[in-house]
């Protein structure tokens, strides 16, 4: 059984988004987060739609958690949980 995708809603020129980005790539998750750029009008429609109002942001199917320091504690809960965490 495969896992979800996450969705990290970012912006290239914000120090957290990059915080974010770069725990994705040095943990290898790469295939599990899809990089959403905020600058894009619709990548911005779907991050307000799901209560977007700081980035980075992280959509695990349920929640957005949204700040550097919650997206990097629930890839954390990825990468501990055997890739998977609610």
């Amino acid at each position: 059984m495969s896992s979800p995708t996450l969705e990290l809603f970012h912006r290239i020129a914000d120090p957290q988004s990059a915080t974010a980005r770069r725990f994705v790539t040095d943990h290898q998750l790469e295939d599990r987060v899809r990089f959403r750029n905020l600058t894009y009008p619709e990548v911005e429609a779907d991050w307000r739609r799901l209560g977007g109002q700081s980035s980075p942001a992280l959509w695990d199917g349920t929640h957005l958690h949204q700040g550097a320091e919650a997206v990097v504690a629930r890839l954390l809960a990825v990468v501990n949980l055997g890739r998977d965490a609610s």
